[in-house]
């Protein structure tokens, strides 16, 4: 994508130079022409980087501001094209198990969520599966047990296997759920830390196969596996 601001600020050759050089030195920024006659900069981005990154890039004497495009629209877009295997995933995982309740004469809830923990365990232990390499190294930038233990990734997704299988054949419910909600806890603690540091680092939920960041999509996403299970738990208990 393309998109061009307004610099003010530059005054010289000089200037241009050092402009296009801080803005070049961002992540997801390809090229750069910057021209102090027209106060412009025309940024050419492999995905969308906020105006506030860009101004943090430059020095205090440079202002720059947006002048056609719409940053909230760019920014939504960014999103969706970031996210968009994880959410394809989802929907995938969503929309077969919610058929499956639908071709029955009652929606069985338990049954729904039994499967839909299946369909999420069996896929995501796929991704990783493909290149159980690249995942462990991923994964031991975050994780706070394969930190100290780096064969710890390699069981961790043969565990995401099993659970998904143990889910879908229902094999005993409480052990599947308090294993899950063990298994899920311990692996949001490194998310979270990643996340409240504002620290770059690249997910491994779906292997190496996919370049997605760390962010509170990763939350959301273990901790409905969390909360799905608790609850699964107590409807099983009472």
């Amino acid at each position: 994508m393309v998109h061009k601001y307004q610099v003010t600020g530059m005054t010289c050759t000089s200037c241009e130079a050092k402009v296009k050089s801080s803005l070049l030195s961002l992540g997801d920024i390809i090229n750069v022409e910057v021209s102090k006659a027209d106060h412009s900069a025309t940024i050419t981005m492999d995905k969308h980087v906020p105006l506030a990154e860009l101004q943090k890039a430059l020095d205090d004497k440079y202002k720059i501001s947006i002048i056609h495009h719409s940053e909230i629209v760019e920014q939504t877009k960014s999103w969706f094209t970031t996210y968009k295997p994880i959410l394809l995933i989802f929907s995938y995982i969503l929309s077969l198990t919610l058929l499956i309740q639908f071709s029955k004469h009652h929606f069985d809830f338990m049954e729904w969520m039994r499967h839909f923990m299946a369909g999420f365990f069996l896929v995501f232990s796929f991704f990783k599966m493909l290149d159980l390499k690249a995942f462990a190294e991923s994964y031991v930038m975050y994780d706070v047990i394969a930190r100290k233990m780096p064969v710890w990734p390699y069981v961790y997704a043969f565990i995401e296997l099993t659970l998904g299988i143990a889910f879908l054949v229902n094999f005993n419910p409480v052990i599947t759920n308090i294993s899950t909600v063990l298994v899920m806890t311990v692996s949001i603690i490194g998310v979270l830390q990643v996340v409240l540091n504002k620290q770059k680092i690249q997910c491994a939920c779906l292997g190496a196969v996919f370049n997605l960041p760390m962010s509170t999509v990763t939350i959301i996403e273990d901790g409905l596996m969390i909360v799905m299970s608790v609850g699964m738990l107590f409807l099983y208990l009472i």
